[in-house]
């Protein structure tokens, strides 16, 4: 009898917890630093739910190594629903691959809770490069194989290794030059330094505009909102092509799943909101929602896919 009393307790004590909550304010890690994307998500998002949820939900930027060292404190948070994260694919999909011993497991160790927005990588090259599309910049590579040289914000990144796929897919050579953050990649290819780069648009539309690089591309299947002029590398001659830098909110493994609905609800309430859906048009993001076992599926698919690519690459960090 008693072991069935305690047994009761055991299951009831979870489900007490979450009908309770929130009762206290919400602990939102950021991967990345003020001003950039992901805290820009994170504050729309935060000032958005806290007044449903009736509780603060206070942003933390915890910066550093790749958006792992928030991925992890948040992985081992108590599972009490006080503590998520908004991370992206870096630590995510590909830190698995690239990290020699990464402390934390993105499958068991954090629950997905939402993808919160996603935006292609912009291809470009240097004004002075005679190539205006990809079957051009194909070509010419081809041609002069070793003498490109493409920039990225860094070895492992999204920007790294979505040109390393697009070299694997068409079969080029060209020489990599990593940067540290889009400024000084940006820099080197509007100077020539460089004669390619693909990173987020946001990062080079300026230099565009001052006619210094040429969009050559985005990565996405479908033609990116924002610049619908540019073709994307899919409809170019490689009709497979995708890679998109996308982030979402975790929580830690084991958060009651009453939590995870309840976050997952408002935050999808949220991104539909036409004064978020603008503030975040405005940063060159689309919004995109959906479920929980949504999220789980898009990190398992994208580490699948990009464990070649690393692989490849060589790409590690110790």
């Amino acid at each position: 009898m008693r072991l069935m009393i305690a047994a009761a307790l055991a299951i009831a004590a979870p489900a007490a917890a979450a009908q309770a909550w929130p009762a206290k304010p919400i602990r939102f890690l950021m991967t990345a630093p003020a001003a950039s994307s992901i805290d820009v998500i994170g504050r729309i998002l935060s000032d958005k739910i806290k007044d449903p949820l009736g509780v603060a939900v206070i942003v933390e930027n915890r910066v550093g190594a790749g958006g792992t060292i928030a991925t992890d404190a948040a992985a081992k948070a108590a599972p009490d629903g006080y503590t998520m994260v908004l991370s992206f694919n870096g630590p995510l999909a590909f830190g698995p691959h690239m990290y020699t011993k990464l402390p934390y497991d993105p499958v068991k160790d954090l629950a997905p809770v939402i993808t919160t927005t996603s935006q292609p990588n912009l291809l470009a090259v240097n004004a002075a490069l005679p190539v205006s599309s990809v079957k051009e910049l194909l070509a010419y590579a081809r041609k002069n194989p070793g003498k490109l040289n493409y920039a990225s914000v860094g070895p492992g990144s999204s920007s790294h290794l979505t040109m390393e796929l697009l070299k694997m897919e068409a079969g080029l050579f060209m020489v990599h030059i990593p940067f540290n953050g889009s400024p000084p990649a940006a820099a080197s290819l509007a100077a020539g330094d460089t004669q390619l780069l693909m990173t987020v648009p946001t990062a080079l539309t300026p230099l565009i505009q001052a006619g210094k690089v040429k969009p050559i591309a985005v990565t996405s299947l479908k033609r990116y909102s924002v610049m619908p002029e540019v073709p994307t590398v899919a409809e170019s001659g490689l009709p497979k092509f995708e890679a998109l830098a996308w982030n979402g909110v975790l929580v830690p493994a084991g958060t009651p799943r009453p939590v995870i609905d309840r976050l997952n609800r408002e935050m999808n309430t949220a991104l539909k909101a036409g004064d978020v859906r603008q503030k975040l048009a405005g940063a060159g993001l689309d919004p995109v929602g959906g479920t929980p076992e949504e999220f789980g599926r898009l990190i398992r698919a994208e580490s699948e896919k990009w464990k070649p690519v690393i692989v490849r690459t060589g790409a590690k960090i110790d």
